[in-house]
């Protein structure tokens, strides 16, 4: 029973204030020994709790992942996850949905987008996709519509100006680079929406695994633009969910 059930539970009458005391305070995590799922998270945040699968065994992530669900979240999303781990846990945990090119699954139930806003996510090269999925599965998994557009670099810009119109609309833009990541800069300049910049490790050596391309969003001269970490797919669709939130409300 989630939080909004027990508060509905006591106004009914079910269940006594003292008896939603308890069950209130026992239920923000619970203790499996290797982790502890946070039950909470989506009364805090307003998104459940999500599982790095790196570094984690089938075991643990199915175990995690049955706990989260059992508590009332209704999608779990599951990032970094290898295929071999995944054919594992899909016989563990029903309904897991899993997209090997983003390294991500979904267990449980896919929300449908909320409101009228939607997020754009590009990519300058097709190689920059498997990052750019990671970020748009994320989005979508949270409960936003997402726009892909892949493969509008600058070094044939006209291919992204022929999408003008999509960016111009959205709620905020995921701009996924390698090389020397300079899609969100131009894309910065364009729209008046967030844009998200990730830079990828996609390049040549002195891309210097994506380094070149943190440091020229980093200073990029748009106004507007925010960068996360290298390959971080994930941290942009979800701050990218947060502010088309936002703007539904």
């Amino acid at each position: 029973m989630d939080t909004l059930d027990i508060l509905r539970a006591v106004k009914s009458g079910e269940i006594s204030p003292d008896d939603a005391l308890i069950s209130l305070k026992n239920a923000p995590f619970e203790d499996l020994g290797f982790a502890k799922p946070d039950y909470h998270r989506s009364v805090r945040q307003g998104a459940g709790e999500v599982i790095y699968g790196a570094g984690k065994t089938p075991e643990q992530i199915s175990a995690i992942t049955k706990k989260l669900l059992e508590s009332g979240q209704e999608t779990v999303i599951i990032t970094r996850l290898s295929p071999e781990a995944a054919q594992l846990v899909g016989k563990e945990v029903e309904k897991l949905d899993y997209h090997s090119e983003a390294g991500i699954a979904i267990a449980g139930k896919m929300p449908q987008p909320e409101g009228d806003g939607y997020i754009v996510v590009a990519t300058g090269g097709t190689s920059d996709i498997p990052v750019a999925e990671e970020a748009a599965l994320t989005a979508e998994a949270l409960g936003s519509r997402v726009l892909r557009l892949y493969d509008v670099g600058v070094a044939g810009i006209h291919r992204l100006l022929a999408s003008s119109g999509e960016l111009m609309g959205a709620s905020a833009v995921v701009a996924v680079a390698g090389m020397e990541g300079a899609l969100a800069s131009v894309v910065g300049g364009l729209v008046s929406c967030p844009v998200i910049a990730v830079p990828t490790s996609i390049g040549y050596g002195a891309a210097f695994g994506g380094v070149a391309a943190l440091l020229s969003m980093l200073n990029s001269c748009a106004s507007g633009v925010s960068v996360v970490n290298i390959d971080n797919g994930f941290g942009a669709g979800y701050l990218a969910n947060m502010i088309n939130r936002i703007g539904n409300r």
